[in-house]
C-alpha cells in the first residue's frame, strides 16, 4: 500500500494489540484466476520460537481451502474505524482556503503463507482460543463445554483450520499527523460533533506520540 513516512506505524507490540482490539480480517489471495476475498475474525499468538502466527476458520463449505495450494502467499487485512474529514473543519482554511477533502484510517497488512488443516484436535484448539479471547469481555463467558458433545462434535466436522505464518506487518495510521495543532483540533471536534468519537480520540493518542 502507498506509505507515506508519518502516516506508517511499525511498532510491533502496537500492531498486535491493534488486530486484537480489531480481529476482523480480510483475508486476499489470487487463487491462478481470480482474486478472493474472505471476512475472518482471526487471533495473532506469538509462538515459543518467537514468530507470528494467525488462527482462524473457515466453513468447510467454503472454497477457499479447495481453491488455494498450502504454504500460498496470502494478504490478512485489519480496519478500525474510518471517517470522513471536512475541509470546512480546519480553522486555517478560512485564512488560506488550501485545503481539500480527505479521509482518516488505520490498517494493518499482514502477509504470510496460509496453511489449512481438517485436523480435530488442531481445530478444537483454534476454536477454544477464539472463545476465550472473545468471551473475555461477558459478564459469564460462554465455553464450549456448556453445549453438548455431540453437538460441538458435529460442528467441528463442518469447519476447516486456518493458520497464517507470518512474514510481514506493516500499519498505516493516517490521522491527520500532517496537520498542524490548530487544524488537527479541528479535525477532532469536527469529527466528535458527528458522532465519531472513537477515530477523534484514537488521533489524539497517536498525535501525541508523534
Amino acid at each position: 500500500m502507498y506509505q507515506p513516512e508519518i502516516f506508517q506505524e511499525s511498532r510491533q507490540d502496537v500492531l498486535i494489540d491493534f488486530i486484537k482490539q480489531h480481529p476482523l480480517a480480510t483475508l486476499i489471495h489470487f487463487d491462478g484466476e481470480e482474486i478472493i476475498a474472505n471476512h475472518i475474525p482471526m487471533q495473532l499468538l506469538t509462538l515459543a520460537s518467537g514468530e507470528l502466527q494467525l488462527i482462524g476458520h473457515i466453513a468447510k463449505a467454503n472454497p477457499l481451502h479447495t481453491n488455494i495450494a498450502n504454504n500460498s502467499p496470502t494478504l490478512a487485512i485489519f480496519q478500525a474505524e474510518n471517517a470522513y474529514i471536512s475541509p470546512n473543519w480546519y480553522p486555517n482554511k478560512l485564512v488560506h482556503h488550501q485545503h481539500v477533502p480527505t479521509w482518516n484510517y488505520q490498517v494493518v497488512h499482514v502477509r504470510g503463507k496460509i496453511e489449512f488443516s481438517h485436523d480435530e484436535k488442531q481445530i478444537r484448539g483454534i476454536l477454544a482460543k477464539l472463545t476465550r479471547q472473545h468471551e473475555a469481555t461477558q459478564a459469564k463467558p460462554w465455553k464450549m463445554s456448556q453445549a453438548p458433545k455431540d453437538y460441538i462434535a458435529n460442528e467441528i466436522q463442518q469447519v476447516v483450520a486456518i493458520t497464517l505464518s507470518v512474514d510481514s506487518m506493516i500499519g498505516k495510521f493516517k490521522l491527520s499527523q500532517n496537520r498542524d495543532a490548530v487544524d488537527f483540533q479541528g479535525a477532532v471536534d469536527g469529527l466528535k460533533s458527528n458522532g465519531n468519537v472513537a477515530i477523534a480520540e484514537e488521533m489524539g493518542r497517536h498525535y501525541q506520540t508523534n
